[in-house]
């Protein structure tokens, strides 16, 4: 890599990459056109995070559904941080699972699905969501994706959170 090249960095000197990304959040080349990043930080309420990460799921963008959840993992309360981490992981393992990484994808899906029955099995606020209905979801999906050996359609396999 060329060191002379100056890396994106935020006010804190963290690296931020300004790069234009597609759905998947995977990076194109500088000056491509990219999707609409989501805007780090945002505190929404847990209706509207459920409401704006299923718009974004929807849409083929688990990765920026990710980034809505980690949001709310990040700024909501200390209580409910177990349930938003594992739904961002679910989103995470569909990101993969569509980008064809066959091993990671389906340990992600396990690994939120196993956050979220957890918090499910807590009795933990689900504001309308169907926990149980998104954890089936992810194992049933990560089973696919080792059965098939190939990637998946994002918006196509997309949970239903309600």
């Amino acid at each position: 890599m060329d060191q002379s090249v100056e890396r994106d960095r935020d006010e804190e000197g963290r690296a931020r990459s300004a790069r234009p990304r597609d759905g998947l959040g995977r990076p194109l080349p500088y000056g491509a056109q990219g999707v609409a990043r989501q805007p780090e930080g945002v505190v929404r309420s847990p209706e509207e995070t459920v409401a704006d990460a299923q718009a974004l799921l929807d849409a083929g963008k688990p990765f920026h559904a990710h980034e809505v959840f980690e949001d709310a993992w990040k700024t909501g309360p200390e209580e409910e941080r177990a349930l938003w981490r594992g739904l961002a992981q679910l989103a995470v393992g569909l990101t993969h699972a569509a980008r064809g990484n066959l091993t990671g994808g389906p340990r992600l899906l396990r690994r939120g699905a196993g956050a979220v029955a957890e918090w499910a099995a807590g009795s933990g606020r689900a504001y309308g969501m169907d926990l149980t209905g998104v954890v089936r979801w992810a194992r049933a999906l990560a089973d696919e994706v080792e059965r098939t050996g190939a990637a998946v359609d994002a918006g196509r396999h997309a949970p239903r959170l309600r």
